[in-house]
């Protein structure tokens, strides 16, 4: 079982191998949380010794870093779509947010901005991830207002303004709201909605008819 490992290590190019080790440790990531990457963790899932993903990474804080980044630049394609018109790009992605289809994205940022209170590396890695999603929705405000669809005139104030939002929402991620009746009302449900419209200036319901209806789509027959 050790030569089979071994060999089949030892076949692939070390950036192919290096690629593997982060994608499988940015799996865990999302999946089960920052905390849980270890050496052994990542060797497991992608059926190699532990001494091999030392390799590459020495430390597993090393490790933690390259998942986070992996984690969240896969994540932010999904979240904020280049394709389709402004209103419908944005709509998709709130409807993301708002119908529990990127909780596994809330709950890493949230993990991640834990840990980087006493991780200055991780901490760095943020500013920087945070600054690429900042970029990615300002270009898609300032397509919306170049056409005409959002009234907004400061793409910067109002993209801070729904990531606050977005932010303040996921901050509940990991609570049981079962049984909080509050929680079900509109005002909690549509926060991140509501903020959006106010945010670029949007009539009201502009917003949140596109969001139903990809909000429909997404949950399927």
């Amino acid at each position: 079982m050790v030569s089979r490992i071994t060999s089949t290590a030892s076949r692939k190019d070390p950036e192919e191998r290096r690629h593997e080790i982060i994608a499988e440790a940015a799996r865990l990531a999302v999946a089960v949380g920052l905390e849980r990457i270890t050496l052994r963790a990542v060797a497991a899932g992608i059926n190699v010794r532990p001494g091999l993903i030392s390799h590459y990474f020495p430390t597993v804080d090393d490790l933690l870093v390259a998942a986070c980044e992996r984690a969240l630049s896969d994540e932010r394609s999904r979240l904020i779509p280049a394709e389709g018109t402004p209103l419908m790009r944005l709509a998709q992605m709130i409807a993301r947010l708002e119908g529990g289809h990127a909780d596994d994205l809330s709950r890493l940022w949230l993990n991640a901005r834990h840990l980087s209170r006493h991780h200055p590396r991780l901490a760095e890695t943020l500013v920087a991830q945070e600054e690429l999603d900042r970029e990615r929705l300002i270009a898609l405000i300032e397509d919306g207002i170049a056409e005409g669809t959002f009234p907004a005139q400061d793409p910067l104030t109002a993209c801070v303004r729904i990531f606050v939002a977005v932010d303040g929402a996921g901050a509940y991620v990991n609570s049981s709201l079962a049984g909080d009746s509050a929680a079900h009302h509109a005002a909690y449900r549509r926060f991140i909605t509501d903020v959006a419209q106010w945010a670029l200036g949007l009539p009201p319901d502009r917003l949140r008819e596109k969001v139903d209806l990809v909000v429909a789509e997404l949950s399927g027959p």
